[in-house]
Protein backbone atom coordinates (compact mmCIF):
# COMPACT_ATOMS: atom_id res chain seq x y z
CA UNK A 1 0.00 0.00 0.00
CA UNK A 2 0.84 3.81 -1.11
CA UNK A 3 0.06 6.48 -1.07
CA UNK A 4 -0.83 9.27 -3.65
CA UNK A 5 -1.37 12.67 -3.39
CA UNK A 6 -2.54 14.35 -6.78
CA UNK A 7 -3.09 18.54 -6.44
CA UNK A 8 -3.06 22.01 -8.00
CA UNK A 9 -2.42 25.38 -6.78
CA UNK A 10 -5.80 27.09 -6.71
CA UNK A 11 -5.46 31.09 -7.62
CA UNK A 12 -2.08 30.58 -8.95
CA UNK A 13 -2.25 33.26 -12.00
CA UNK A 14 -3.00 35.72 -9.13
CA UNK A 15 0.10 35.58 -7.37
CA UNK A 16 3.59 35.65 -8.23
CA UNK A 17 5.68 32.65 -9.09
CA UNK A 18 6.91 32.26 -5.33
CA UNK A 19 4.72 29.39 -4.98
CA UNK A 20 6.37 27.63 -7.41
CA UNK A 21 8.93 27.32 -5.29
CA UNK A 22 7.33 26.99 -2.36
CA UNK A 23 5.92 24.01 -3.67
CA UNK A 24 9.36 22.69 -5.05
CA UNK A 25 10.71 22.79 -1.34
CA UNK A 26 7.80 21.24 0.06
CA UNK A 27 7.48 18.22 -2.24
CA UNK A 28 11.12 17.73 -1.64
CA UNK A 29 11.25 18.21 2.44
CA UNK A 30 8.00 15.98 2.45
CA UNK A 31 9.15 13.22 -0.42
CA UNK A 32 12.73 11.99 0.99
CA UNK A 33 13.71 8.92 -1.29
CA UNK A 34 9.99 8.79 -2.65
CA UNK A 35 9.12 10.15 -5.93
CA UNK A 36 7.07 13.52 -7.28
CA UNK A 37 6.92 15.42 -10.10
CA UNK A 38 4.93 18.98 -11.53
CA UNK A 39 2.84 19.29 -14.09
CA UNK A 40 0.58 21.35 -16.52
CA UNK A 41 2.17 24.29 -14.67
CA UNK A 42 0.58 24.08 -11.51
CA UNK A 43 -0.28 20.72 -10.96
CA UNK A 44 1.84 18.23 -8.69
CA UNK A 45 1.51 14.65 -8.03
CA UNK A 46 3.73 13.21 -4.68
CA UNK A 47 4.51 9.90 -3.32
CA UNK A 48 4.36 9.32 0.54
CA UNK A 49 3.67 6.48 2.85
CA UNK A 50 0.23 6.32 3.80
CA UNK A 51 0.30 7.02 7.62
CA UNK A 52 2.05 10.70 6.58
CA UNK A 53 -1.18 11.65 4.27
CA UNK A 54 -2.54 14.34 6.74
CA UNK A 55 0.73 15.69 7.69
CA UNK A 56 1.97 15.53 4.12
CA UNK A 57 -1.12 17.67 3.13
CA UNK A 58 -1.16 20.07 5.75
CA UNK A 59 2.71 20.99 4.79
CA UNK A 60 1.76 21.27 1.55
CA UNK A 61 -1.19 24.05 2.46
CA UNK A 62 0.78 25.73 4.95
CA UNK A 63 3.90 26.62 2.06
CA UNK A 64 1.01 27.39 -0.08
CA UNK A 65 -0.82 29.50 1.76
CA UNK A 66 2.27 31.51 2.88
CA UNK A 67 1.84 32.85 -0.83
CA UNK A 68 -1.93 33.98 -0.38
CA UNK A 69 -4.23 34.41 -1.71
CA UNK A 70 -3.05 31.10 -3.30
CA UNK A 71 -4.24 28.27 -2.02
CA UNK A 72 -4.06 23.86 -2.99
CA UNK A 73 -6.91 21.70 -3.62
CA UNK A 74 -5.59 17.90 -2.75
CA UNK A 75 -6.95 14.57 -3.48
CA UNK A 76 -5.57 11.37 -1.25
CA UNK A 77 -5.66 8.11 -2.53
CA UNK A 78 -4.26 4.89 -0.82
CA UNK A 79 -3.84 1.80 -2.67
CA UNK A 80 -1.57 -0.77 -4.41
CA UNK A 81 0.66 0.34 -7.53
CA UNK A 82 0.41 -2.17 -10.74
CA UNK A 83 3.05 -0.76 -12.89
CA UNK A 84 5.78 1.53 -11.34
CA UNK A 85 7.54 3.47 -13.82
CA UNK A 86 10.52 6.13 -13.29
CA UNK A 87 7.77 9.19 -13.48
CA UNK A 88 4.65 8.90 -11.01
CA UNK A 89 2.37 10.28 -14.35
CA UNK A 90 3.49 6.92 -16.31
CA UNK A 91 2.90 4.44 -13.41
CA UNK A 92 -0.93 2.85 -12.56
CA UNK A 93 -2.53 1.03 -10.47
CA UNK A 94 -5.38 1.33 -7.33
CA UNK A 95 -3.65 4.14 -5.95
CA UNK A 96 -3.82 6.36 -8.77
CA UNK A 97 -6.80 5.99 -9.78
CA UNK A 98 -8.32 6.56 -5.79
CA UNK A 99 -6.05 9.68 -5.49
CA UNK A 100 -7.26 10.88 -9.06
CA UNK A 101 -11.29 10.51 -7.72
CA UNK A 102 -10.55 11.98 -4.86
CA UNK A 103 -9.27 15.07 -6.28
CA UNK A 104 -11.99 15.19 -8.99
CA UNK A 105 -14.52 15.30 -5.71
CA UNK A 106 -13.32 18.09 -4.94
CA UNK A 107 -14.80 20.74 -6.98
CA UNK A 108 -18.64 19.13 -6.52
CA UNK A 109 -18.18 19.04 -2.83
CA UNK A 110 -16.39 22.45 -2.78
CA UNK A 111 -13.73 21.33 -0.44
CA UNK A 112 -10.10 21.29 -1.09
CA UNK A 113 -8.91 18.12 0.45
CA UNK A 114 -10.16 14.66 0.31
CA UNK A 115 -9.37 11.19 0.80
CA UNK A 116 -10.21 7.85 -1.26
CA UNK A 117 -9.48 4.69 -0.47
CA UNK A 118 -10.72 0.64 -0.96
CA UNK A 119 -12.56 1.25 2.57
CA UNK A 120 -15.49 3.40 2.13
CA UNK A 121 -16.33 3.30 6.03
CA UNK A 122 -12.62 4.55 6.55
CA UNK A 123 -13.05 7.27 4.06
CA UNK A 124 -16.61 8.35 5.40
CA UNK A 125 -15.03 8.76 9.07
CA UNK A 126 -11.63 10.60 7.54
CA UNK A 127 -13.17 13.09 4.97
CA UNK A 128 -15.80 14.21 8.01
CA UNK A 129 -12.95 15.32 10.13
CA UNK A 130 -11.14 16.80 6.70
CA UNK A 131 -14.24 18.98 6.51
CA UNK A 132 -14.01 20.22 10.22
CA UNK A 133 -10.53 20.77 9.90
CA UNK A 134 -10.68 22.72 6.61
CA UNK A 135 -12.63 25.14 8.42
CA UNK A 136 -9.08 26.47 10.30
CA UNK A 137 -6.83 25.55 7.26
CA UNK A 138 -8.86 27.68 4.12
CA UNK A 139 -8.71 30.77 6.86
CA UNK A 140 -4.95 30.16 7.60
CA UNK A 141 -3.47 33.97 7.20
CA UNK A 142 0.44 34.02 6.42
CA UNK A 143 1.97 34.02 9.68
CA UNK A 144 -0.15 31.19 10.65
CA UNK A 145 0.66 29.14 7.84
CA UNK A 146 4.59 30.52 7.98
CA UNK A 147 4.23 29.11 11.90
CA UNK A 148 2.47 25.87 10.84
CA UNK A 149 5.13 24.96 8.45
CA UNK A 150 7.73 25.61 11.08
CA UNK A 151 6.21 23.55 13.51
CA UNK A 152 5.80 20.65 11.36
CA UNK A 153 9.60 21.00 9.86
CA UNK A 154 10.46 20.83 13.68
CA UNK A 155 8.20 18.56 15.62
CA UNK A 156 10.11 18.10 18.73
CA UNK A 157 11.07 21.99 19.38
CA UNK A 158 9.70 23.67 22.07
CA UNK A 159 7.28 26.67 21.14
CA UNK A 160 10.13 28.99 22.64
CA UNK A 161 12.68 26.93 20.49
CA UNK A 162 10.03 27.88 17.59
CA UNK A 163 10.27 31.47 18.46
CA UNK A 164 14.32 31.33 18.36
CA UNK A 165 14.60 30.24 14.88
CA UNK A 166 11.64 32.45 13.30
CA UNK A 167 12.38 35.66 15.11
CA UNK A 168 9.29 35.95 17.16
CA UNK A 169 8.26 36.10 20.35
CA UNK A 170 7.16 32.70 22.01
CA UNK A 171 3.64 34.54 22.75
CA UNK A 172 3.33 35.33 19.33
CA UNK A 173 4.33 31.83 17.92
CA UNK A 174 2.05 30.63 20.57
CA UNK A 175 -1.06 33.26 19.40
CA UNK A 176 -0.50 31.89 15.66
CA UNK A 177 -0.32 27.89 16.27
CA UNK A 178 -3.73 28.82 18.06
CA UNK A 179 -5.41 30.58 15.78
CA UNK A 180 -4.25 27.50 13.00
CA UNK A 181 -5.59 25.17 15.61
CA UNK A 182 -2.54 23.28 15.29
CA UNK A 183 -2.85 20.77 18.52
CA UNK A 184 -6.40 19.84 17.09
CA UNK A 185 -4.77 19.43 13.70
CA UNK A 186 -2.11 17.14 15.51
CA UNK A 187 -4.63 15.08 17.08
CA UNK A 188 -6.81 14.60 14.08
CA UNK A 189 -3.48 13.31 12.80
CA UNK A 190 -2.93 10.74 15.84
CA UNK A 191 -6.17 9.62 15.26
CA UNK A 192 -6.51 8.89 11.29
CA UNK A 193 -3.32 6.57 11.80
CA UNK A 194 -4.87 4.91 14.78
CA UNK A 195 -7.96 4.12 12.25
CA UNK A 196 -5.30 3.48 9.40
CA UNK A 197 -3.39 1.11 11.33
CA UNK A 198 -7.29 -0.71 11.98
CA UNK A 199 -7.79 -1.05 8.57
CA UNK A 200 -4.46 -2.65 7.79
CA UNK A 201 -4.37 -5.20 10.59
CA UNK A 202 -7.60 -6.13 9.07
Amino acid sequence: MICIITGDIVGSRKVKDSWLSNLKSALKVIAGQYKWEIYRGDSFQIEVEPENAIKAAAYLKACIRINKPADVRMGIGIGEVKIKRKKLSESNGDVFVNSGIAFDSLKQAKVNLAIKTDFPGFDEDINIMIRLALIAMDSWGIVAAEMVKLALEHENLLQSELATLSGRTQSSVSEALKRAHYAELMDMDKLYRKKLNQIFAN
